[in-house]
């Protein structure tokens, strides 16, 4: 047993380069041995015992050649202290099986160990007991100084060429494995319609980093007989988004250089050219669940082409094609009406259109995607009530806030016509099924074409011959206050009309018009009935429902009892008026009770 106090002495003898080879075992057991004392294990001093082996562990393994000895040190050494070690050369390849024996493989060792040229084919049979995600990091990490390097700390080598092949190599083949073999991993059929979006799991983030640090192999690697494919998708998804991401970020720089106007694209043609085998995810064509990953596929092709513009020329054969079967195969044009609880399918119905302007040469497809777009539920577009806050920013910045076009953008609404315009723009598309949607769009639509289309004249000009009404208005709900409400004849009458408005159905919208009709001067009880219990009990100031409730329920017992229950009601619950929360109370009149 050692006294904790000798711990300092210990670690003072370890460091010492005088220090004789025979004491070697006497000093590594002694800051080695748990502390106890005569009452058992001491944790404070073995606290000490521990920071003292900690600052002696490099001198100590530097001058232990004997396995168990040194055995004995690693497993007192932490990652950072091993890596650290490895770098420096005092722990080598030969120590590598002890330390597997009581931790895990991590990408600092392995890139410590490969500092060393003789140590480089024992640090790549590692590479397999790595955690796939950590892979790269040994890549990543291999100079962990270069951000508090000081200038006279030594630059860290080049990583060697066998070392980045070996880890671009195993970056790559999890998504050359699932381009063989695309089935949905085991248990992911019974998951969400909304999660099992797996057909598309083309993201190889490690891989797209491997190969982000080589340029000028991409030639090379497309036509890899085992990696290729998989390096050819990834440049079509990610190349020309990095490139155009990265500019951004040194325009970013004060001192970085200016955004150019038409940056010149990452991808040369001849390499566009080398990736058109997997364009059209020629190995999705099979997966379960057609109408899913038809649809899917789909739009991660036009992704394709709207990141690299040029494939719609050198690849226009293709595309068509690949579109024409997609929409066959997978049915897309079937109209299949929305389900309650679907919240993405007019994002679906919107996207197909896209895609299709974007793709597809066939007069049929378009027409059809063109009929889906009728057939979706108009826009809500409400203007707020006036807030003198807003109302003062806005008017010095954009005094045209309050346009229909400009309403119809701010919630995002807009996007039904904005497809309609780019189906509009492809030559193939027939002018007739575009017109034929024309006369039923929301006049903010309308609006939203004649100022931001820009799309082919013949259709800015159909949608201007449209007829409009007299007495047609420009279709927004506007919410006024009460001061503008009392200049109206029946201010009562006006409220209805906005809880009437389609655009009270809109998640967007229809908070705004509850809120001003609750705090309306002009509302009645009866306006309140129409609203969900939900916005008027929870959402608004108390003194406006607690007289309806104090006089409904009254001094019955049972009817305060019905309240509580009937007030469980959660997010996700169907939603009840707070008229149908009133009649399910007991209708008698209230009553007071005796017992």
């Amino acid at each position: 047993m050692v006294n904790g106090r000798t711990y300092p002495l210990w670690r003072d003898l370890a460091m010492s380069e005088d220090l004789p080879k025979e004491a070697l075992k006497t000093v590594i057991e002694a800051l080695c041995t748990p502390a106890t004392t005569p009452a058992g294990f001491d944790v404070q001093v073995d606290r000490w015992r521990e920071e003292a082996l900690k600052a002696a562990l490099p001198a100590l393994l530097a001058r232990t050649s004997a396995k168990r000895l040194r055995g004995r040190l690693l497993v007192h050494a932490d990652e950072k202290m091993l890596a650290a070690l490895a770098a420096d050369g005092t722990v080598n390849a030969a120590d590598v099986p002890v330390i597997l024996r009581h931790r895990r493989a991590w990408a600092g060792l392995v890139s410590a160990l490969a500092r060393h040229s003789g140590q480089v084919e024992a640090a790549i049979a590692l590479l397999p007991r790595l955690p796939q995600h950590e892979v790269e990091q040994v890549v990543r990490d291999w100079d962990p100084d270069r951000y508090t390097r000081a200038k006279t700390t030594t630059l860290a080598p080049p990583v060697p060429q066998e070392l980045f092949d070996a880890v671009l190599e195993a970056c790559l083949t999890p998504l050359a494995a699932y381009l063989l073999h695309p089935e949905p991993e085991e248990g992911r059929e019974e998951v969400s319609a909304f999660s099992k979006d797996w057909s598309l799991e083309l993201g190889g983030r490690a891989g797209w980093a491997m190969l982000a640090r080589c340029p000028e192999r991409w030639a090379q690697l497309t036509a890899h007989p085992v990696l290729g494919a998989a390096v050819q998708h990834l440049l079509l998804d990610q190349a020309e988004t990095q490139a155009l991401e990265n500019a951004r970020l040194r325009a970013a720089d004060p001192d970085g250089e200016e955004l150019p106007a038409d940056p010149a694209p990452a991808l040369s043609e001849d390499l566009l050219l080398a990736c058109l085998p997997a364009l059209c995810l020629p190995e999705l064509a099979n997966l379960p669940n057609l109408q899913v990953s038809a649809r899917r596929s789909l739009h991660h092709i036009a992704n394709r082409v709207r990141s690299n513009p040029r494939l719609a020329v050198i690849a226009a054969g293709q595309l068509h094609a690949a579109a024409d079967v997609l929409v066959t195969r997978g049915q897309l044009l079937t109209w299949a009406d929305k389900q309650e609880g679907d919240y993405e399918f007019d994002s679906r119905v919107l996207r197909l259109a896209e895609d299709l302007a974007l793709l597809s040469a066939s007069p049929d497809h378009l027409a059809g995607a063109c009929a889906q777009l009728a057939r979706l539920d108009p826009p809500a577009v409400v203007s707020p009530k006036p807030s003198p806050t807003l109302i003062r920013v806005l008017d010095n910045v954009d005094p045209d806030h309050d346009r229909p076009a400009r309403l119809l953008e701010r919630h995002c609404e807009h996007r039904r016509v904005q497809a309609l315009t780019a189906l509009a723009a492809n030559q193939h598309t027939p002018h007739a099924a575009v017109a034929d949607i024309l006369g039923g769009l929301h006049p903010a639509e309308l609006a939203w074409i004649v100022e931001k289309a820009g799309g082919p004249d013949w259709f800015l000009a159909s949608a201007a011959a449209i007829p409009v009404p007299e007495d047609e208005d420009d279709g927004v709900v506007r919410l006024v206050d009460d001061e503008e409400l009392g200049k109206h004849p029946d201010p009562a009458a006006v409220l209805q009309s906005w809880l009437d408005s389609p655009a009270a159905g809109e998640i967007l919208s229809r908070s705004e018009i509850y809120r001003a009709v609750v705090k309306s001067r002009y509302r009645t009880l009866e306006h309140l009935r129409q609203i969900p219990a939900d916005e008027v009990l929870a959402r608004h100031e108390p003194e406006i429902t607690l007289p309806i409730l104090l006089e409904h329920c009254g001094r019955s017992t049972a009817r305060w009892e019905a309240l509580a229950a009937a007030m469980t009601f959660d997010y996700d619950d169907e939603k009840i008026t707070f008229g149908q929360l009133l009649d399910c109370l007991d209708p008698a009149p209230a009553r007071a009770q005796t017992s």
